[in-house]
């Protein structure tokens, strides 16, 4: 069976369990995220979430995929899939590894496989990448901006 996967990471300048809250706190997704500008649904296995993603330049498109893992302050990872298993298939992946006490390794990587993989290769390259990397700077400068606000109210509190 036909299989992809993309993968784009960036180094974050905050703490695992910072990263995660954002990562995890989809109601705030609107405010921050040009990928995913909605998701709905509770990072928690077996849940179904209804999201959209949306890569600058593209209509975007909803799905409702099933979180398959939430490791708390490691790992998110849910599956899509196109009408039924085998035809268009997506897992997600969201991992988190500390580099420092304040710094990560933020990833975010998607495997696809099923019969139609080589028709949607192109836009995959293309548009799904663009969304990851899209996606992965803004969680980058709202966790440094967010970390950055913490640090100055400690220091003149």
């Amino acid at each position: 069976m036909p299989a992809h996967e993309l993968k784009s990471s960036i180094e974050i300048d905050a703490t695992p369990r910072h990263v995660w809250t954002i990562l995890t706190d989809f109601a705030r997704y609107p405010e921050w995220n040009p990928f995913i500008p909605f998701i709905r649904g509770r990072p928690e296995p077996g849940n179904r979430l209804q999201v959209r993603i949306q890569p600058s330049g593209t209509k975007g498109m909803n799905f409702r995929p099933v979180v398959v893992a939430a490791d708390k302050e490691r790992e998110l990872r849910w599956l899509g899939r196109l009408i039924v298993p085998g035809i268009f298939d997506g897992e997600h992946r969201f991992t988190i590894r500390a580099l420092s006490d304040r710094t990560v390794l933020f990833e975010q990587s998607e495997t696809f496989t099923g019969l139609l993989v080589p028709i949607f290769l192109r836009n995959l390259d293309r548009d799904t990448k663009r969304g990851f990397e899209e996606m992965n700077r803004a969680l980058k400068n709202r966790a440094e901006a967010a970390s950055l606000a913490d640090n100055m109210m400690k220091a003149t509190g």
